[in-house]
């Protein structure tokens, strides 16, 4: 009896430790990209147009000393007024061309591209 508890125990753990090594490997084989930061200033975002692999989080960070909000033009993101020093997030999962523009100053605009 002791032995088969054993063997039961062994099976578990060595189930265990091939998972969490499995795990660590895919995580390294894809890793999750760094976040891309986008800086609001002067009526204008900076850089105007990047492109990313899927999966990528972009940060916008407003630097100007007026609000400024960050919209996609076709409504998949849409931050609150950001006041200076705020700073808005989304992830970006899929491919595609996201324009935005600041909804409070409309000629500001800028594109993400995920490839």
């Amino acid at each position: 009896m002791k032995n088969r508890y054993r063997t039961l125990l062994l099976a578990i753990l060595f189930t265990a430790a091939t998972g969490q090594a499995q795990d660590k490997k895919a995580a390294t084989q894809n890793p999750k990209p760094a976040p891309v930061e986008i800086k609001i200033d002067n009526f204008s975002f900076t850089p105007p147009t990047i492109s990313i692999p899927a999966g990528t989080t972009v940060r916008w960070t407003n630097r100007d000393d007026i609000p400024h909000t960050v919209v996609s033009d076709d409504q998949k993101f849409e931050s609150k007024a950001l006041d200076t020093d705020d700073q808005y997030s989304y992830t970006f999962n899929q491919q595609g061309t996201y324009g935005y523009f600041c909804s409070i100053h409309p000629k500001m605009t800028g594109k993400v591209v995920v490839q």
